[in-house]
């Protein structure tokens, strides 16, 4: 359904009455396409306090060349090197002149350095710049965003920058990615001995096979169509029921479709049997909501969200990784919810499960990368604009499309972006990390 608010807001009466009212006023947002796949401007490159990072190679990379006196599309603030209450002054003095000269849809991100527990006043430095990021997030307007990466290792961040410095990440605002120093070892190489760099930027999955759950229709067909666009060939799963939307989609992207209940005991089986060469990218979207308030809540309508959202996810990554189907360089990105991180009300059965993919990510990341060589992550999503939101009584529509920081909702392809971004082969040094597509809701951390 189409955000008629946000039309009304580009028209002059509509800008006029808005600000009289002191009503949201959102701004369109850039994202990307063929025929922008780059910010419209140049980059400016800051740093605060004294930095050891070599960032110049990489953010050469990103596309982006440097501003100049006009308005800058990005800016890029090296705040590693802060230690202390000191070296935020210096944050302040780098940022406060240039913010507003940021364009409209810019980036501002900003680069921290892990929190060293044996220093107290370089953890609180660094932590103080997590509030600094979402109180700038909340107050930049115009359809920017600001996100904070904490990182050791530039060029194992690549990836990260090359996608907040882009079109890609235009409902992402707020957040804070840690990377670390990746799955790559001695000679640059991944654990299957690939290149932990691709040759190839704009088709990065090329040779890869991506599983998507739950992908006949809506975000699940657009995390296809965007994996199917980075080079992947796609596996479109879903249940019989919808095997019409789901044979069109696999057809559509030169795909297959795997027609199963993902809940069935040897599901995980199944699909092993069903790619004898193996999986390179497992994505868990399938997902479905029986809204009620606990009092009115029976076991039929708890049993099945907690199933499909969550119980499914365990036993298939479960029996997928046991019997080797996921190849060592390979990624596994799952659906959370920032109804599993807030809580929503008439929702305790989708939170339980959506805050047990968050549990999920946290705990099996580490270890599947030692034993398995490969990551595991999880998009969060705000209100993104679906035939289920659209069904959403208005007053309800409305709230959940301006309650975030850019005042509108979120389009299934900036999920599909994100998860394209976590399934990307240079990005192995992002895992066990929970990204929020959601504008930067107002609701939760």
């Amino acid at each position: 359904m189409a955000d008629r608010y946000l039309s009304f807001t580009a028209t002059a009466p509509g800008r006029f009455l808005t600000r009289r009212l002191g009503l949201p006023q959102p701004a369109a947002l850039t994202r990307w396409s063929p025929e922008r796949p780059a910010l419209d401007g140049g980059l400016r490159h800051l740093t605060a306090a004294r930095s050891g990072l070599d960032l110049a190679p990489v953010l050469a990379r990103t596309g982006i060349g440097p501003a100049g006196s006009e308005r800058a599309a990005a800016v890029v603030l090296d705040a590693t090197g802060v230690r202390d209450v000191e070296g935020l002054a210096e944050v302040h003095a780098a940022l406060h002149p240039v913010v507003r000269s940021v364009a409209a849809s810019g980036r501002v991100v900003l680069l921290g350095a892990p929190l060293d527990p044996a220093d107290h006043h370089q953890a609180a430095a660094q932590q103080a710049l997590e509030g600094f990021t979402r109180s700038l997030g909340k107050e930049i307007g115009r359809g920017r965003t600001v996100n904070l990466v904490r990182l050791t290792d530039a060029s194992a961040a690549e990836s990260t920058l090359r996608f907040l410095l882009s079109p890609k990440s235009a409902y992402v605002s707020g957040q804070v990615i840690e990377t670390g120093a990746g799955e790559t070892g001695p000679g640059g190489t991944a654990p299957n001995d690939e290149p932990a760099t691709p040759l190839d930027w704009d088709r990065p999955l090329a040779g890869r096979t991506a599983l998507v759950t739950g992908a006949a229709r809506g975000i699940g067909e657009a995390v296809a169509e965007t994996l199917a666009r980075d080079g992947a060939r796609v596996v479109v799963l879903d249940v019989p029921q919808a095997e019409q939307d789901a044979r069109r989609v696999a057809d559509r992207l030169g795909g297959t479709a795997l027609l199963l209940d993902i809940t069935a005991a040897d599901a995980g089986a199944r699909i092993a049997e069903a790619l004898p060469d193996g999986l390179d990218l497992l994505i868990h979207n399938a997902g479905i909501t029986r809204d009620r308030r606990l009092v009115n809540m029976p076991a039929e309508r708890w049993i099945p969200v907690l199933e499909v959202n969550l119980a499914s996810v365990l036993r298939t990554t479960d029996a997928l990784l046991k019997a080797g189907t996921l190849n060592r360089g390979g990624r596994i990105v799952a659906t959370a919810s920032i109804a599993g991180i807030a809580g929503n009300a008439g929702q305790t059965n989708y939170g339980a499960s959506k805050a047990g993919i968050v549990g999920l990510v946290r705990s099996l990341a580490p270890r599947a990368l030692a034993e398995h060589g490969v990551t595991v992550n999880a998009v969060a999503p705000g209100f993104i604009e679906t035939k289920m939101t659209a069904a959403v009584p208005l007053f309800i529509r409305e709230a959940g499309r301006r309650m975030n920081s850019l005042a509108q909702g979120g389009l299934p392809a900036d999920v599909a972006e994100t998860t394209a971004w976590l399934a990307h082969p240079a990005s192995g040094a992002v895992n066990g990390q929970v990204v929020r597509v959601c504008g930067q809701s107002l609701l939760g951390a």
